[in-house]
C-alpha cells in the first residue's frame, strides 16, 4: 500500500491519523556489549512518545532484569526479581529512534549477548502510570491506556524493604494476584485490587503496601487486551492477554512475536520466549524468566505459528500476554531482500551474511559444484536443500540470532553466496504446520493471495511443489517441482499438492495420502511470495527468440530474478545483482542443480522496470512459444 493510500485508510479507520503498526510501539532487539555507551537504534520513538526498555543479559549468569521507564526516569533503573527501589545510575537516554544504555548498571558488559524489549506508550497497546500511595480503601488511578488493561504490574519505587512486583491479570479477576519477581502460584489477597476489576479508564488498587502504601510511590505497567486500533484500517489487535490450560493450541488470531506464560494453579516459572532469540516451530526454544536471574536456556513447550501457538506443557492453568509479529507493508526491496558472498561486510565476522534487516530465510547457494542449502527462522538449527529431495536435518551453523544477518560460519569464502529474505506482509510469508490427510485450510501472514508458493515435506524425502498463478494446465491440478528441470505436468487429485487457489488468509490442501503437501503425521514448511509494487513480481512471460522486455513495475531493475520454463524442461535458473545483472555477461547458478555457476554467458541484461531475456538465451530461458514464470526482487 502507497504512503497516500495508507494515509487516506487511516483517515477512515483511525480518526485521521497515520496508521500505527506492531513495529511502531514495540521492538525485541539484540546486541552485544562493547563496556561502553551503545546506541541502540529499534526505530520506536521514546523520546517523544514515551515508553518502558525491558533489558536482559542473556549470556551471563545471575544478571537482573532491567526496568527504565519515561515517567520515572529514563536515567534510572529498577531491577528484576530484585525487590529494591528505583536507583539512580545514569542509565542513559531516550531517543526518537530507540534508546542508548551504558556500563554503568550491567547493560553493555563487552562480549555479553543482551536482548532488549521495547513497549512503547500507545492507546489500545501500554500505558504507564505513577502515583503516591494512601492506603484509601477503593482507590481508583486514572490511566490512558484507551481500552481496559489485560495485564498490569504495579512495583514501588521509593521502598527498599522488599516489596514485591505485583501483576493483575484479567482472566484471574480483580480478587487474585501473581508476583512477577516469584513462582508462586496465584493468590487471593483483596490487598492487590481491592476486587475493582479495571475500566477502560481506570485500575483498582487496596490498601495493602504492594499498590497503595501511604507515602510510597508506585509505577504502573499496563498491557492491552484484543483492543485493535492498529494496522492499515485501525482495526487489528496486536497484543492478547489470556489462559490456557495444559496442553493445547490457542487461537490468538495472528502469530506471535513475543510471549510470557505463567503457570498460575500451580508454582512456576514465568517463562518469556521471542523469535529473534529463537523460538521455533518445533524443537528447543531459547527462554528467559522474568522471576529469575539467571542466563538463557532451552525448552521444548510452546510453539508458535500462523494464528496463535501450541503447547506441550502438562495439565497446569496458565496465563500468558502475547504480541503480535511485524505488519508493515516494505517500501523497496532493500527492506527485505539482500545478497552477499560469506564474510564479504565484516571480513569473517558474525553474523557470517549481512542483510541489515533480521533474516527469516537464507539460501546459502554455492557457486562451485555443490548443494544449495534453504535455512529458515521458524525451523531453527535444521536445514533442507533446494536441489535435494531429502529431509530435514541438523545444522549447526543455522543462526538468526542477529539483529541485521544470518549464519554463525566465520569463513570469507567467494564461492558461497547468501540470498536473505525477510517476512513482511505483500511481499514473502512462511508457514510450519502439521499435514493432517484431511483436505482443509492452512492459514498463513501473507496479507494478500499468495502468487507463488513452495512447500517441501520436513521429515520425508520428497520433492518441492511449486504453484504459480501463471502456470497453464488442461487439469485444476498440477504439478512443478523446485528440485526438477522437468516441464509442469497434470496429476490426477490423489497425487495434486494444492487444492486450488490459495486466498488472502489461507492455502487450500487436498486430502488423501500425498506427501506434497498434506500427509498425515508429516510436517511441512510452505514459502509463500506476492507481487509489491517497487518491491517483488511474481509474473510470466512467453518467449520470441528476440529480446525480451519483462516490465515488473520497478524504478532502478531487479536485484534478484528466478525463472522456469514450464511447458517444456527447463532449469531454475538465478541471477542476481551481486555478482552482476550488467549489459555484458552475467552470471547465473541452478537452483535444482549442483552444477558450478557458469559466468560466459549473457542471457539477460538490465532493465530499469525490470530485466530483459536476450535473444542468444537458450530454450530454457527463451524460445518462440515457450512459457515462462519467473520471481524478481527490486
Amino acid at each position: 500500500m502507497s504512503k497516500l493510500a495508507k494515509a487516506l485508510t487511516a483517515a477512515a479507520g483511525n480518526a485521521g491519523g497515520e496508521p500505527v503498526y506492531v513495529e511502531d510501539v514495540f521492538s525485541t532487539y539484540l546486541y552485544t556489549g562493547n563496556g561502553s555507551t551503545q546506541t541502540i537504534t529499534n526505530g520506536i520513538d521514546l523520546d517523544g512518545e514515551g515508553g518502558l526498555v525491558w533489558e536482559k543479559n542473556r549470556t551471563g549468569t545471575s544478571y537482573w532484569h532491567h526496568f527504565r521507564d519515561s515517567e520515572t526516569g529514563e536515567s534510572k533503573m529498577m531491577e528484576l526479581p530484585n525487590t529494591s527501589g528505583l536507583q539512580n545510575v545514569g542509565a542513559g537516554s531516550f531517543t526518537a529512534t530507540g534508546y542508548t544504555a551504558n556500563a554503568t548498571y550491567g547493560a553493555t558488559v563487552s562480549g555479553r549477548d543482551y536482548v532488549s524489549w521495547t513497549f512503547r506508550k500507545a492507546e489500545k497497546f501500554f500505558d504507564i502510570v505513577t502515583w503516591t500511595g494512601d492506603e484509601t480503601t477503593n482507590r481508583m488511578i486514572n490511566h490512558n491506556l484507551g481500552s481496559t488493561p489485560g495485564l498490569i504490574i504495579v512495583k514501588a519505587t521509593n521502598y527498599d524493604g522488599g516489596n514485591p512486583w505485583s501483576v493483575y491479570h484479567r482472566s484471574l479477576g480483580a480478587t487474585k494476584g501473581l508476583r512477577l519477581n516469584t513462582t508462586s502460584a496465584a493468590g487471593t489477597d483483596i490487598g492487590y485490587w481491592y476486587n475493582q476489576s479495571p475500566t477502560d479508564t481506570q485500575f483498582g488498587v487496596g490498601t495493602d503496601s504492594l499498590t497503595n502504601g501511604i507515602g510510597k510511590t508506585y509505577v504502573a505497567y499496563l498491557f492491552a487486551h484484543d483492543a485493535g486500533g492498529f494496522g492499515d484500517d485501525g482495526s487489528e489487535s496486536i497484543i492478547k492477554c489470556g489462559s490456557f490450560t495444559g496442553n493445547t493450541t490457542v487461537d490468538l488470531g495472528f502469530e506471535p512475536a513475543w510471549i510470557m506464560i505463567k503457570p498460575t494453579s500451580t508454582s512456576g516459572n514465568w517463562d518469556m520466549h521471542d523469535v529473534m532469540r529463537g523460538w521455533p516451530s518445533s524443537g528447543d526454544a531459547q527462554r528467559l524468566k522474568a522471576n529469575s536471574s539467571e542466563a538463557e536456556t532451552s525448552t521444548s513447550q510452546i510453539y508458535p505459528n500462523a494464528t496463535g501457538f501450541s503447547t506441550l506443557i502438562g495439565s497446569a492453568s496458565y496465563i500468558y500476554i502475547a504480541i503480535r509479529r511485524p505488519m508493515k507493508t516494505p517500501e523497496a526491496g532493500t527492506d527485505v531482500f539482500a545478497a552477499e558472498t560469506i564474510g564479504a561486510t565484516n571480513g569473517g565476522s558474525l553474523p557470517s551474511y549481512v542483510s541489515g534487516f533480521p533474516v527469516d530465510m537464507l539460501i546459502q547457494a554455492r557457486r562451485d559444484a555443490d548443494n544449495h542449502m534453504l535455512l529458515t527462522r521458524l525451523l531453527g538449527k535444521t536445514r533442507l536443500f533446494t536441489n535435494l529431495t531429502i529431509a530435514e536435518s541438523a545444522e549447526s551453523d543455522a543462526d538468526f540470532d542477529y539483529q541485521d544477518g544470518a549464519f554463525s560460519n566465520t569463513s570469507v569464502d567467494t564461492n558461497r553466496l547468501g540470498y536473505m529474505f525477510k517476512r513482511a506482509t505483500g511481499f514473502f510469508d512462511v508457514v510450519a504446520y502439521a499435514g493432517t490427510g484431511s483436505a482443509h485450510n492452512e492459514a498463513h501472514n501473507l496479507g494478500v493471495a499468495p502468487e507463488l508458493m513452495i512447500i517441501k515435506p520436513r521429515d520425508l524425502s520428497y520433492q518441492w511443489s511449486v504453484w504459480h498463478k501463471d502456470i497453464a494446465s488442461t487439469s485444476p491440478y498440477y504439478e512443478i517441482v523446485l528440485n526438477s528441470s522437468d516441464a509442469q505436468t497434470d496429476v490426477n487429485t490423489t497425487n495434486a499438492p494444492f487444492a486450488g487457489v490459495p486466498t488472502s488468509t489461507e492455502i487450500p490442501l487436498p486430502s488423501g495420502t500425498a506427501s506434497a503437501s498434506n500427509r498425515s503425521g508429516y510436517n511441512y514448511i510452505a514459502y509463500l511470495f506476492a507481487t509489491l509494487a517497487g518491491v517483488s513480481k511474481v509474473g510470466s512471460y512467453t518467449g520470441t527468440g528476440s529480446n525480451v522486455d519483462v516490465d515488473c513495475g520497478f524504478s532502478a531493475g531487479a536485484r534478484f530474478i528466478l525463472i522456469k520454463r514450464t511447458d517444456s524442461s527447463g532449469d531454475w535458473y538465478v541471477y542476481d545483482s551481486e555478482r552482476g545483472i550488467v549489459a555484458g555477461n552475467d552470471p547465473y547458478l541452478l537452483l535444482n542443480s549442483t552444477a558450478a555457476e557458469v559466468t560466459s554467458t549473457d542471457y539477460i541484461d538490465p532493465l530499469s522496470s525490470g530485466f530483459t531475456v536476450t535473444s542468444s538465451a537458450p530454450a530454457a530461458l527463451n524460445t518462440s512459444g515457450g512459457e515462462y514464470i519467473f520471481l524478481a526482487i527490486a
